[in-house]
């Protein structure tokens, strides 16, 4: 791990989608706390992932927790300073207004996905959410019909913001609900039933090639902090079980 430590007026973060609405509510606080900026790239964890090996400048990274481990192991991520930051779950949205269909069990979310007119959800192969989507269409028998309707976008956010704007009628989007939360225009309906249940867990931890480390630390403690949990809380983040 690099010892170097420069004063940085700008601190970049590599976001798995999930926390982008964390991030983004901290940003002002923290600006105006350690008197600097919060630049935050958010997108699904492959595509994350493949940016820092890349060489994106990255200073705090938020990834799955696995994922942090095995950057840990290239090190390519300071694994002293990995928090968590709370479990998410996948759930299914419709825009704002429009009636909720039902999904709690197998039949009735079989129903719903195989109604719908388009299926909007992250990158089916390099986000959790995404490749999560497609197992649950094959798991239910839907995946040959339903791959015409899927609307996959680079991160859930993305696809609820494209969702929200669509203007087909009897859409739905599957991601995880952080980004369900936060994008507006777009409702919660539920979390996936038990039997097709996804919850993720994501941290936060320094970049071995942060600028200013100490900085890097301090806003990873900001984004897990026990004064800040209720927030995550509000966006979806919960405390794992």
């Amino acid at each position: 791990m690099s010892g170097e430590s420069v004063a940085a007026d700008v601190i970049h973060v590599l976001s798995a989608g999930a926390a982008k609405g964390l991030v983004e509510a901290l940003a002002p606080r923290f600006r105006a706390d350690a008197g600097v900026a919060v630049a935050g790239t958010f997108n699904a964890v492959g595509a994350i992932r493949d940016a820092l090996v890349a060489g994106a400048p990255c200073d705090v990274l938020i990834l799955t927790e696995p994922m942090l481990a095995d950057l840990v192991r290239e090190q390519r991520v300071d694994g002293h300073t990995i928090a968590s930051l709370g479990s998410v779950d996948t759930g299914v949205a419709v825009r704002r207004g429009e009636p909720h269909p039902p999904i709690g069990d197998r039949a009735s979310l079989r129903a719903t996905f195989a109604a719908a007119a388009g299926l909007y959800c992250p990158d089916v192969e390099r986000s959790t959410a995404g490749v999560h989507f497609v197992k649950v269409l094959r798991e239910l028998g839907l995946w040959p019909e339903a791959a015409p309707r899927i609307r996959a976008y680079p991160s859930g956010g993305i696809a609820m913001n494209a969702m929200a704007q669509a203007t087909e009628p009897g859409v739905v989007g599957c991601t995880q609900v952080t980004e369900i939360l936060y994008t507006p225009g777009v409702e919660l309906v539920d979390v996936l039933p038990p039997e097709f249940a996804l919850a993720t867990v994501y941290a936060a931890a320094v970049s071995a090639r942060a600028r200013d480390a100490a900085v890097a630390r301090r806003l990873v403690a900001l984004l897990a902090a026990d004064d800040t949990r209720a927030l995550r809380e509000a966006g979806g983040l919960r405390k794992p079980s």
